[in-house]
């Protein structure tokens, strides 16, 4: 990451030779320190300290003050042992003590609202309130459960398999799939542990995105240009309602991975490596084009703890500025009639509404044109577009607009 991998990317790279058990807790160390990285600093002094041995310092603090699993002597022994090899016997010497001092008091590192850039947590402020925006900060510091959509099995089939397993279960808000839960008795399995992973009975997917899919209420048979597809979770949840979907991603590292997704759930996408900007395809030659916009992933920072650290307001403007150009040029693949659906993970009304308003400003032959009763009109925004919040909703935040090509 200090290279400038996401976290996730690191992790697949990383700690792909892992044990499923070590990977587990070598990931949950890393996202741990994101999440707590500026109480960690300020606990530790690291103003004062050995630049290198600042994430050695912050890996041991996390387990020390957050993960009541790990021993506090094989929490200080390991960072001593670490300190040791980058810096030589002094660094060990001074990370034994620095640590030594918090093992008297354990239990979660303390403080919401500095787990986050203040530019940020002001903003939100701003914008939410104080309560809501300490409510989503708090939600942002916590792992997010994992949702699975049922897919080549029915909900209920696959609820029923999982409890036969021992595996706790619950719905997920709105009814949008099928939420793991860790209450005592039940077991913890990873995915590919789980029943029904083989035969492709389930996909990973938030609630908050499998309800975008709800809210486009795209007619079966209808063909959809998914023009940002990739990792393909939109797409299946699209192909498992009975619409047919061209895929296209830009990135071609990412195509492998969407083209997995689609073939473990059975569903027949065709995938197309394409820029939106620069799609091959002719003006007006679908009946519905998905834009599922690269955008802040604000409302996902719950599952990406790097991204708090790597968004400046800089990039919100970059964003939107991308934005306002793949939803221009999406708009042209619409035919007269068909619809245009414009998505994104963010909480920023100007990656949202404001995008779409003034989309609509400049191309009077597009309207809103919401469904009612798609879904519940607590996700809907004044405008009668979708936005779930993670701190009101219990889900990431996502974003949508449905609109139709008039004429």
């Amino acid at each position: 990451m200090r290279a400038g991998a996401t976290l996730q990317t690191a992790r697949d790279g990383a700690l792909a030779r892992l044990v499923d058990r070590d990977r587990r807790l070598a990931y949950e160390l890393a996202a741990g320190v994101l999440r707590r990285r500026v109480q960690l600093d300020t606990m530790l002094e690291l103003a004062t300290a050995d630049p290198r041995l600042h994430d050695v310092l912050r890996l041991g603090a996390y387990q020390l003050r957050a993960l009541a699993r790990v021993p506090p002597y094989a929490a200080v022994s390991t960072s001593v042992e670490l300190a040791r090899e980058v810096a030589g016997d002094g660094a060990a010497r001074y990370v034994n003590q620095a640590l030594r001092k918090l093992t008297v008091v354990r239990g979660q590192v303390p403080g919401v609202r500095a787990s986050h850039p203040a530019w940020l947590a002001r903003r939100w402020t701003s914008h939410f309130g104080t309560a809501d925006a300490e409510r989503l900060m708090a939600w942002n510091d916590t792992k997010p459960p994992v949702t699975l959509q049922a897919v080549r099995w029915d909900h209920d089939l696959l609820g029923r398999r999982l409890r036969e397993a021992g595996v706790g279960v619950t719905d997920a808000p709105f009814g949008a799939g099928l939420r793991l839960t860790l209450t005592p008795g039940t077991r913890r399995l990873t995915l590919r542990e789980l029943p029904g992973f083989a035969e492709g009975a389930f996909i990973v997917q938030d609630p908050a995105h499998a309800l975008v899919c709800r809210y486009a209420a795209i007619p079966p048979g209808t063909v959809v240009y998914d023009a940002c597809a990739a990792p393909g979770g939109k797409a299946v949840t699209l192909e498992h309602a009975a619409v047919r979907v061209v895929a296209g991603e830009v990135r071609r590292e990412r195509v492998p991975r969407l083209v997995e997704t689609a073939r473990r759930a059975g569903v027949a996408i065709r995938v197309a490596v394409a820029d939106l900007l620069a799609a091959p395809f002719r003006s007006g030659e679908y009946a519905a084009v998905l834009v599922d916009a690269p955008c802040t992933a604000t409302g996902t920072m719950a599952r990406h703890p790097d991204a708090r650290w790597r968004l400046t307001p800089r990039s919100l403007t970059r964003a939107v500025e991308r934005q306002r150009a793949l939803l221009a040029a999406a708009a042209e693949l619409v035919r007269p009639g068909g619809l245009l659906i414009y998505a994104t993970c963010s909480l920023e009304r100007e990656e949202n509404g404001d995008v779409v308003t003034e989309f609509l400003a400049r191309h009077p032959d597009f309207s809103r044109a919401p469904v009612a009763g798609a879904v519940p009109d607590a996700l809907l925004t004044t405008d009668g577009d979708f936005q779930s919040l993670p701190q009101r909703h219990a889900m990431d935040g996502a974003y949508a607009a449905r609109l139709a090509r008039t004429r």
